[in-house]
């Protein structure tokens, strides 16, 4: 294993920085308190200010303006969320059991508190006036019927906005999760790119990349998107029990998180012998990122770097293929904020994270993408993705993909 001796992590005295950054926009906001719901699958905004991350279950940290957050978890969860959780207050609520089904499970041993009790405790401090709710938009509505119900002349405010300002920009610490999972992908990406061949299914490549990233020390895997010949047509999609055979295309993108942090990885190969077609198709993405790059820097308006992509891809006629933005935001979450078009004038920051995304598909020869995580800095930007940037200076160099820099070889 290649992992570095000491996993990175966010300790203690960041969340609680954290916590102290959000008190600040809620009294921008007259918020007296903001509670911060998450799930299994919208884990992000609970990640970044609690550490929990559930599992099957709901989840939820209450940020009172005066004293310390308040985590909330369900009996199956209350074990793990002690372990995960940067905060020792954990209450259960029976709202937040299973995510998945319409039921009421019961627990007889759990010691269940409810809403009112947690939002009278906040309100002996400080009269809770205007209450605050992150992630309204993936809540069920039984859950935000529970705190409607509890509301007693309290005001309910849509804050996910400031959670998205307070994750923009990244710590030292949160970098340095990012550059792990980038690592971690890159190795489960290049093993998948020496041992594709045609004969095996699109499953059994995606496994390489699945074991390799375990192997190495990824947390989670978000996603494995393969898909090969002509079902790399599509912009997304899982691996299948299809053969991949001589000459297929293989479109893939794999994402590792640690410790919450996603980064992904993506370039195009071949299986077998590759037509000079397809070299040209990826030649196509390999200068559509360059151009990219060339305008990833502090100050320069997001939609610059949208247009400059857009305008070489219209130059070589094949903008009927060009289907989304080519760049977009990585942290907590694969895909987050900013998320830029071509009328974007906000500008890159220096500590932001983001992702390129330069793709085409259903273009004659080819549909695929090149991604992969970079950090914008004081000068011009970092890849946190060693690979993408060994394919793409031996692809200009030789015209072919090569995972050991420098070494003219096959494609692959």
């Amino acid at each position: 294993m290649n992992a570095t001796s000491a996993t990175p992590a966010i300790p203690a005295d960041e969340f609680a920085a954290r916590a102290e950054r959000l008190k600040s926009l809620m009294r921008e906001h007259d918020l007296q308190a903001c509670l911060i719901y998450g799930d299994e699958y919208r884990k992000e905004n609970l990640r970044y200010i609690g550490n929990y991350w559930p599992l099957f279950e709901r989840g939820a940290a209450i940020v009172p303006l005066a004293g310390e957050p308040i985590v909330i978890a369900a009996p199956e969860g209350e074990v793990m969320c002690r372990e995960m959780s940067a905060w020792p207050d954990i209450r259960l609520l029976p709202e937040f059991t299973c995510v998945t089904v319409p039921d009421a499970i019961e627990y007889p041993l759990a010691h269940y508190t409810s809403l009112s009790r947690i939002f009278a405790g906040i309100a002996e401090s400080l009269p809770l006036r205007r209450l605050g709710v992150v992630g309204l938009d993936a809540m069920p509505a039984g859950l935000l019927g529970a705190i409607e119900r509890c509301r007693d002349g309290m005001e309910i405010v849509d804050a996910g906005d400031l959670l998205f300002r307070l994750r923009m920009t990244k710590s030292g610490r949160e970098i340095a999760c990012l550059r792990e999972a980038a690592r971690i992908a890159d190795a489960g990406y290049k093993l998948m790119i020496e041992q594709a061949k045609p004969g095996m299914t699109e499953l059994e490549l995606a496994a390489i990349a699945y074991g390799e990233c375990t192997r190495q020390g990824a947390e989670f895997m978000p996603f494995c998107v393969l898909t090969s010949g002509d079902r790399a047509s599509t912009i997304i999609g899982r691996p299948t029990r299809k053969v991949i055979r001589d000459g297929d295309m293989i479109m893939a993108a794999i994402a590792v998180q640690v410790e919450g942090y996603v980064a992904t990885v993506g370039f195009p190969f071949v299986a077998g012998t590759m037509s000079e077609e397809q070299k040209a198709f990826i030649g196509l993405l390999v200068e559509a990122e360059s151009i990219a790059l060339s305008r990833l820097k502090p100050g320069v308006p997001q939609g610059e770097l949208v247009r400059a992509v857009k305008a070489y891809f219209a130059d070589r006629g094949v903008t009927a293929y060009d289907l989304y933005p080519p760049l977009h935001g990585c942290g907590l979450a694969e895909a987050e904020s900013p998320y830029p078009d071509e009328r974007t004038e906000t500008l890159f920051r220096a500590g932001m994270t983001v992702n390129t995304d330069v793709s085409l598909f259903g273009h004659p020869h080819g549909s695929n993408r090149i991604e992969e995580s970079l950090l914008v800095t004081e000068d011009g930007y970092e890849s946190m993705s060693r690979l993408v940037r060994t394919l793409s200076a031996n692809w200009r160099q030789f015209g072919v993909i090569s995972t050991e820099a420098g070494r003219e070889g096959k494609p692959s």
